[in-house]
């Protein structure tokens, strides 16, 4: 059954019927006026109707089916299954999960259970064993554990679909009718898809019991704290000189692009490291653990920019996020409507660029059907442009100096100037040339060339740039008679030529892992059955410990240090400037450096 909108109204959580405890778990958690789907699907799911919500990511169905559920939780003695929700991925199971978590922070004796895919069997079974009222999992690990016989669903009231049609996609279905089978027939279920294919509806007709049918169309009001802009690009040497324009002209916090495989994410993530920018790849390939770490380094700043594929950025909510970019063109509207919520989500402010080639901007024209309003042509900001920003940035940065404590230095200048009766203000500019020797402050006359014959800009400063790997090579025919760089060590991995391997796989594996930035990762050379890399003399051994789990695809690195004579030879000038070599660690640059110190943006 298919319901129309109601009449626009004012409505609060208290206008719902919800409980004294979860209206107080949403005034913690800042939530004031229901969402269109929440107003109108709480009401069917406390009154136990089976419902259909097809709704776009960011709209608010997590809460529109939790509240309804929690309220009607029965609670008893022992903590066993009642609702179980389930997700396409690991990272929508997680974020459901602490959803569930936040909404009854005030319900003490209520538990919620994540279960998925690439996390460690032990604690779920912990948990398990310890009883939960809600399981929020994915499917492929919900079976794994009714194989096991640890999860028991015979007393399970509630499911919850989500992003179902995500879920047959990815080839789900025969999992989803084993779970549901292992369910009593007698249930309130819910499904929710962004999208009503036939398969969907197949499912729905087979599953549900005379359902709800909601539909929450998206169009332009749905997305207002979202601007959204298209650049026209040609080539990918194009785009990738537009996107360092942009770092360098917008006033960022969290950056999330998007690239259509899982090899550009690492090649595209190595690329902006060596400009001086922190960032990651996040694709399928990537463990439980490291994409784990990924995240959480998002969320506290310590990564600014990720490099994903649609897949993997699944169930992402990260508040930092305030731009994503479409590095590679969304196949259709409903995936680019996904791949733009990651940002602006829950009132927040965010932006989206959308790169195009020339020949795809018939996409322009379907956006604008589909959501009422198509993004708005982007002028990349000029080489002038961007150098005006760096001078405002750099006047700041010394007013920033000066009101730190300097005297020391300061008695040095005055004491320089005396001895060579050279005025300060040359002094100044000595210094200052001596800090931009290797990175000039702006961009030269030859890239004002490139910007307009190309229509794109690439800066000439990005103030801590990273060093690819020195000296990289993917074919040397002999094996290496170099010794390791003085302050390194030369480490053997088992994956070689014969693998697929790339210098930039290595360098992200190990960045990623052990959090060692690219420009302490030395000479890669790389052989038919293995490679070899220079590291920082002194590894710490827990951070080797570290990289020996770490994994390029399938395969394990099994890093160990290399003990040939030549290597012998070389240790006494190493360890001879030992002390002189930093400690491996994540470096930490700042996008968007000349924007932000000079507080101004160069607005999408």
């Amino acid at each position: 059954m298919s319901v129309s909108p109601p009449p626009c109204t004012s409505l609060s959580f208290t206008d719902l019927s919800l409980g004294r405890p979860l209206l107080r778990g949403l005034a913690k958690s800042g939530y004031t006026t229901p969402t269109p789907i929440q107003s109108r699907m709480i009401p069917h799911l406390l009154a136990g109707r089976d419902v259909i919500g097809q709704a776009q990511t960011g709209t608010g169905k997590t809460a529109a089916f939790a509240l309804p559920l929690l309220q009607n939780l029965a609670f008893s003695a022992k903590a066993t299954p009642q609702i179980l929700v389930l997700s396409p991925t690991r990272e929508l199971a997680m974020q459901v999960s602490t959803s569930f978590s936040r909404y009854c922070s005030e319900l003490t004796q209520l538990r919620v259970l994540p279960i998925y895919g690439g996390q460690e069997y032990a604690s779920q079974l912990r948990g398990l064993q310890r009883g939960a009222h809600v399981i929020v999992g994915t499917p492929g690990r919900i079976i794994d554990h009714l194989q096991r016989r640890s999860l028991d669903l015979s007393s399970v009231g509630s499911v919850v679909l989500d992003e179902a049609d995500e879920m047959l996609k990815m080839g789900f279905l025969a999992d989803v009718e084993r779970i549901l089978g292992e369910i009593p027939e007698k249930r309130q279920t819910a499904l929710f898809s962004a999208t009503m294919p036939a398969s969907i509806r197949r499912l729905a007709s087979r599953y549900l019991n005379e359902p709800v049918e909601i539909t929450i169309e998206e169009t332009a009001a749905s997305t207002p704290k979202i601007e959204q802009h298209y650049l026209i690009t040609n080539g990918i040497k194009a785009k990738k000189n537009a996107l360092e324009t942009l770092l360098e002209a917008q006033s960022f916090d969290g950056m999330l692009v998007f690239v259509r495989t899982k090899l550009q994410t690492v090649e595209l993530a190595e690329h902006l490291s060596s400009r001086g920018y922190s960032c990651g790849a996040l694709n399928g390939d990537i463990v439980q653990s490291q994409r784990a770490r990924m995240v959480a380094q998002l969320k506290d700043g310590k990564l600014d920019i990720l490099i994903a594929t649609d897949v993997a950025a699944r169930g992402l909510d990260v508040q930092r996020i305030s731009h994503v970019i479409n590095f590679d063109a969304p196949y259709d509207c409903e995936a680019y409507i996904h791949r733009i919520g990651r940002t602006g989500r829950a009132g927040r402010k965010g932006k989206a660029l959308l790169f195009l080639h020339p020949q795809e901007k018939k996409m322009l024209h379907a956006l604008k059907k589909q959501t009422g309003e198509a993004p708005a042509l982007m002028k990349l900001p000029t080489p002038s442009e961007i150098n005006a920003l760096k001078r405002e940035a750099f006047k700041l940065s010394i007013s920033v100096a000066l009101e730190e404590e300097g005297s020391f230095f300061s008695d040095l200048i005055d004491e320089y100037c005396r001895e060579h009766d050279v005025a300060p203000h040359l002094v100044a500019g000595a210094l200052a040339k001596m800090c931009h020797e290797k990175t000039p402050l702006f961009i030269d006359k030859q890239q004002e060339e490139t910007h307009r014959n190309h229509g794109s800009a690439r800066p000439a400063d990005s103030q801590a740039r990273h060093r690819l790997p020195r000296n990289s090579t993917t074919r040397p025919q002999k094996p290496q008679t170099t010794p390791p760089e003085q302050g390194m060590d030369r480490y053997r991995i088992e994956i070689g030529e014969s693998h697929g391997i790339k210098p930039g796989n290595i360098v992200g594996a190990i960045a990623n892992e052990a959090d060692i930035s690219s420009q302490y990762i030395g000479r890669i050379s790389i052989f038919n059955e293995y490679s070899t890399v220079d590291l920082p003399y002194g590894m710490p051994p827990r951070t080797l410990s570290h990289l020996q789990k770490a994994r390029v695809g399938s395969r394990m690195l099994r890093i160990r240090k290399e003990t040939t004579p030549l290597r012998e030879k070389a240790s006494a000038a190493q360890k001879s400037i030992k002390d002189k070599v930093p400690s491996p660690r994540l470096h930490k640059s700042t996008p968007g450096l000349a924007a932000k110190k000079a507080g101004k943006s160069l607005h999408l």
